[in-house]
């Protein structure tokens, strides 16, 4: 298995495409589909299901067209990012230039900090947030490509990446719904919900303890720690958390799993604090028994293989990384490439039982596995490897 080759489709089909592409909920950008929801929550879940689920692309019958993902965006600078502090190639700085300027130019507008939502409606079980509708999760994971762009770009970049990231910051401490308890604080997913998602607490707390650390700021660091605990303390007796605090947010799947497992991580890293290291190793080894078959293959379920999703794929290989899991993540990254990309450089959706729908999202998929094949390609553990 050769990643580096693996990469090289990839990148080529993703820059092919403009960076532009569909996802898996954008089914009311279709002027059909919306008309047809009117505007009710329920009914837009029900329309966005059934395209999402469909092994056949829809879309291109639906008048949906391809865009820019804000999320998406934000990876593809940290990946070429990374790529050029390990290249030098100028290719890539320029391709992460353009992914920065293009964030600065498409932060949601009315909010006080730099903030991102995404290019279409989403409605979901808990809020129906409208296109641009800026989320915690966004925003995090692009302040924390900012960060990335900070330390590996230097001056080599025509904007104050880091400004960026300490806006982001701003957003998530000031128009967020926070709920607070002692020492303790929960931020929500929107600004227009109460939502308490604990991959989306422990991601804007990530970003804080990042820009805590180059910035030397106490007031994040110490509201980093709040929202650590928050979602430490409310793990379940057998190492796992449910998705959320709400009565219909119980599920346990396993990328959101591997979010928290790895933001608590990086949280105690940033900080300096061990007081997390306990949740981590739990939840770490409620993950890897309760989450990947006997060959390694992440479940999306705890107990349930089906859909094979390359989401959870990919960020697998990311938190096997992060957690000093290398060989973990080389292996995976093996059966990835062999199971799951085309032909055609970009990787499928997902496995179901009986059919793959193979359908190439430019966020949930591409960004994802360009993010993880990129960190795996430039891993300490890549010598030898890499045949």
């Amino acid at each position: 298995m050769n990643v580096a080759d693996a990469l090289e489709k990839l990148d080529a089909w993703i820059e092919q495409q403009q960076f532009r592409g569909w996802d898996p909920h954008d089914a009311l950008n279709s002027p059909f589909v919306r008309a047809l929801t009117f505007g009710n929550r329920y009914l837009g879940i029900a329309a966005l299901q059934a395209v999402k689920r469909s092994p056949i692309n829809l879309r291109p019958l639906l008048g949906v067209r391809k865009g820019h993902n804000p999320k998406a965006m934000g990876l593809f600078l940290a990946s070429y990012a990374r790529k050029y502090a390990a290249s030098g190639d100028r290719h890539d700085l320029d391709i992460a230039v353009q992914m920065g300027e293009w964030l600065i130019a498409n932060v949601s507008p009315g909010f006080h900090g730099a903030c991102w939502g995404y290019n279409f409606d989403w409605p979901n079980r808990a809020f129906y947030a409208h296109r641009g509708t800026p989320t915690v999760v966004n925003t995090a994971f692009n302040g924390l490509a900012f960060v990335d762009a900070a330390r590996l770009l230097s001056r080599e970049v025509p904007f104050d990446a880091m400004q960026m990231a300490r806006s982001a910051c701003d957003f998530i401490l000031r128009d967020l719904n926070i709920r607070s308890e002692g020492d303790e604080v929960c931020f929500s997913y929107t600004p227009g919900d109460q939502r308490c998602a604990h991959n989306a607490n422990v991601l804007g707390g990530q970003l804080l303890a990042e820009v805590s650390v180059a910035t030397g700021d106490a007031d994040l660091r110490a509201e980093a720690l709040r929202s650590a605990r928050f979602t430490a303390r409310r793990q379940r007796p057998d190492g796992s958390w449910p998705y959320g605090t709400a009565g219909n947010d119980a599920w346990v799947d396993n990328f959101h799993t591997a979010y928290v497992i790895v933001a608590l991580h990086r949280i105690g890293r940033a900080t300096g604090s061990s007081e997390f290291d306990d949740a981590v190793e739990r939840g770490r080894d409620y993950w890897l028994r309760n989450m990947f078959t006997e060959d390694g293959v992440p479940m999306y379920y705890a107990g349930r293989l089906y859909p094979i999703d390359i989401h959870a794929v990919a960020e697998a290989i990311l938190a096997f990384l992060d957690l000093g899991m290398g060989d973990r993540a080389w292996s995976l990254a093996g059966w990835a490439v062999e199971n799951m990309q085309d032909e055609a450089g970009f990787f499928h959706f997902q496995i179901h039982r009986r059919y793959r729908i193979r359908t190439p999202f430019i966020r949930w998929s591409q960004a994802w596995m360009q993010r993880a094949l990129t960190e795996l390609s430039f891993s300490p553990s890549r010598n030898s490897r890499d045949d």
